[in-house]
């Protein structure tokens, strides 16, 4: 990260609790690119500081009495307050609900607060997830590449249909749609899956970077909005038209067929690009269970987990669709998938899911 004082990134720091307060901004005081602008205790007056000081984030504790994190960051909504929010969550379900409600809002990502009982572990644990998550707001807040027009897969702006009809392999078979996201996936999980209808005739498949927990509290969120059915994968669950599943935090998903019925699995294997659930693993492990016959889609995030797995899965026969720069909140997973030659297309995230839909149906057998 460029360590001048013209990119350094204004931080407000909100938390009821002063210990946190201070640990927090003890942390970030020690990255010469941030500078902490200031320190809320509660909901009310983290709203007063964003309004005096504008801050490029705020790391807003979940849990605050009167007005809770996600109260905070619908008004910062309708009010058009401009930062982004890293949520500070706990480790129980109910913080797992309100963090994932919070990131279905818009809020950039989340850490966990560290409950072990060693504090200078603690402390560490804590430096790093705020490093890592600045650190991706940092390369978010880079100045968006021109748009290079010699790349025929870049849909043109003009006609938003022909995003939608132009087909990613004529007469290529797709038995399952499979969705890889991180770092703002749960905000893009809500634009795409809505618009899928309830009558798709392949299941979909997603692997959404989170801890346990968080992601039943996701699938239940999303199942509330969409035609589709959506649920955590258990072991052993049959695929299904129609239904959407989410690998678990914390555990890696597979596939096995038998007798033509696919059930997923889900599994204690090792972590990949230190992602568990991992995107390559899924990806590599459907494309196996239907042959190529996928079309894997590659949602914002960080790193380049899915790279891997979408190579494959293309040399087996699979169709490749990636968000844009433009319409991610991180570029890191779908610019991979872009600058390796694998996307058959890149479509903001408005488009993605009627995209989706047309590949499926003009592509089924």
């Amino acid at each position: 990260m460029a360590t001048t004082r013209s990119s350094s990134i204004r931080v407000l720091v909100v938390d009821d609790s002063a210990l946190y307060r201070q640990a927090i901004c003890n942390i970030l005081r020690t990255e010469p690119e941030i500078e902490v602008v200031g320190l809320a205790g509660d909901g009310v007056d983290a709203l007063e500081k964003i309004q005096a000081l504008d801050p490029d984030i705020l790391t807003l504790d979940v849990r605050m009495p009167d007005m809770d994190g996600i109260q905070v960051l619908r008004e910062m909504n309708r009010r058009g307050m401009r930062p982004k929010a890293i949520m500070v969550s706990s480790h129980t379900s109910e913080g797992a609900q309100v963090t994932t409600d919070a990131l279905l809002e818009g809020a950039f990502d989340f850490i966990l607060k560290p409950s072990g009982a060693n504090l200078e572990e603690n402390r560490r644990t804590l430096r790093d997830a705020l490093r890592e998550k600045i650190g991706a707001f940092h390369d978010s807040r880079r100045p968006r590449a021109a748009p290079r027009r010699s790349n025929s897969a870049r849909a043109p702006t003009a006609d938003a249909s022909a995003y939608v009809q132009r087909s990613m392999g004529v007469g290529q078979r797709c038995q399952a749609v499979l969705i890889a996201t991180s770092t703002g996936g749960p905000a893009a999980l809500k634009e795409v899956l809505p618009q899928l209808p309830g009558d798709l005739d392949v299941p979909v498949l997603i692997v959404q970077h989170m801890p346990a927990r968080y992601t039943s509290a996701l699938a239940g969120r999303l199942d509330q909005m969409c035609a589709l059915t959506v649920k955590e994968a258990r072991d052993g669950m049959r695929l299904e038209a129609g239904l959407a599943l989410l690998a678990p935090g914390g555990r890696q998903m597979r596939f096995s067929r038998h007798a033509g019925t696919v059930l997923a699995r889900v599994t204690d294997s090792p972590p990949e690009n230190g992602c568990r659930p991992s995107a390559d693993y899924m990806f590599r492990a459907a494309s196996a269970a239907f042959d190529g016959a996928v079309l894997c889609v590659v949602l914002t995030g960080m790193g380049r987990d899915g790279f891997l797995g979408c190579e494959e899965s293309k040399a087996a026969g699979a169709a490749i669709l990636a968000q844009d720069e433009d319409s991610a909140t991180v570029y890191g997973m779908p610019k991979a998938v872009v600058e390796g030659g694998l996307a058959d297309r890149v479509l903001p995230l408005v488009h993605i899911g009627r995209a989706i839909t047309h590949h499926v149906k003009s592509n089924r057998t």
